[in-house]
């Protein structure tokens, strides 16, 4: 089992409560997405394991230009005030990557980068980031030490830039993200992981879950709910906020502890009265080609922005409408109580099945068939 320790988020302060994005709340992720993460590149020097991008060295031809970029970067700009994350690949392998920074900043776009733990991650690098105005820098962190790390990224070297990378941007003051890609290798190790990003004082952990079957870092479904647990103790007293990707059912393991903390209440706390962000419900991914999906782990187009209206295929689109209809899904997702706040993977169902309106596969839980929390 795995364990909840305290470490030296004691001396810089605790968080006493479970706490989602606030923009949730008043959001109606039928017209707008939260997120909107774009990947600039697949070019990236490393070769991640569990990374989900076909990774190249070198840049596609068929990127999208600048002005293309900064084309895409004006209508993300349509929808309001969605967080725009530059990801990739390597953002840094674009030339152009300051570009498209300063002209997202001065559209007034929340902007996070992406950036891989190369040679190309240099303390310039970093300090221009917090010079254009990027909001926060997220770093992929998948051990605790050089031999866990490194050996899932496939890159000697990377772990120590990483840990180079997150403590010079807490020096000068630019926000972090640590993602992290939860598998067999690093799985016991999350408790030494998360007082790591309480000495580098970044402000969330990010936890990725698999959604390829046959992978053998992969975990079973039990034991998901075992990092859960890990999760929401940790989220209880750590001076970082725990999110995760691809495990929409963190949500409904959340609402199910805090129906038992609150003797059966159900209507006190935000996560009962908002709908968790799910593949095309509050979040897109663009391609480095402009591909528009669901997700970056779901291989299906809805269109490509260099014909088609960003807004008008998030809001209108056959696929995205669907993604975001509880009616729609199948299984025990389509019965289960916590449809609202989870809706389970749909990258996942696609990936198991081929059907991404299919039960989320590594989702345990049986449906009460009760629509308590309706």
């Amino acid at each position: 089992m795995l364990s909840v320790s305290r470490g030296p988020w004691n001396c810089i302060g605790l968080r006493r409560a479970i706490t989602f994005p606030k923009p949730e709340l008043i959001m109606d992720f039928n017209q707008a997405p939260l997120l909107v993460n774009w990947e600039v590149t697949q070019a990236c020097d490393l070769a991640c394991t569990c990374c989900r991008a076909a990774i190249n060295a070198e840049l596609n031809p068929n990127e999208l230009t600048t002005q293309e970029a900064f084309e895409l970067v004006a209508q993300v700009k349509e929808f309001g005030n969605p967080l725009l994350v530059l990801t990739g690949g390597d953002p840094l392998k674009r030339p152009d990557l300051f570009e498209i920074i300063g002209y997202s900043v001065a559209h007034g776009l929340r902007t996070n980068v992406t950036p891989s733990a190369t040679p190309l991650l240099t303390l310039e690098a970093i300090d221009r980031f917090k010079s254009c105005g990027v909001s926060r820098m997220a770093m992929c962190l998948d051990g605790p030490d050089a031999a866990i790390h490194d050996g899932l990224c496939g890159a000697p070297g990377s772990y120590g830039r990483t840990l180079m990378a997150l403590r010079h941007a807490r020096d000068i003051g630019l926000e972090t993200q640590v993602q992290t890609t939860v598998a067999r290798s690093n799985v016991n190790h999350l408790a030494e992981m998360a007082e790591q990003l309480a000495d580098v004082r970044s402000r969330m952990w990010s936890i990725v879950f698999q959604v390829t079957p046959g992978v053998e870092e992969d975990l079973p479904g039990e034991e998901y709910e075992n990092v859960f647990e890990f999760l929401y103790g940790i989220s209880k007293v750590a001076p970082f906020e725990v999110k995760t990707t691809e495990a929409m059912h963190y949500r409904r393991y959340i609402a199910q502890r805090l129906k038992a903390e609150q003797n059966g209440r159900t209507g006190s706390h935000s996560i009962f009265r908002s709908p968790g962000v799910g593949d095309g419900r509050g979040f897109m991914f663009i391609s480095h080609t402009g591909e528009i999906y669901p997700s970056g782990f779901l291989p299906i187009s809805a269109g490509n922005v260099r014909q088609d209206s960003l807004l008008d295929v998030y809001r209108n689109s056959g696929l995205f409408r669907i993604m975001r209809d509880p009616a729609a899904r199948e299984g025990k997702c389509l019965n289960c109580e916590f449809g609202k706040v989870c809706g389970g993977s749909r990258a996942r169902a696609y990936a198991f099945t081929g059907n991404y309106l299919a039960e989320d596969p590594r989702c345990i839980y049986q449906p009460e068939r009760a629509a308590a929390f309706a």
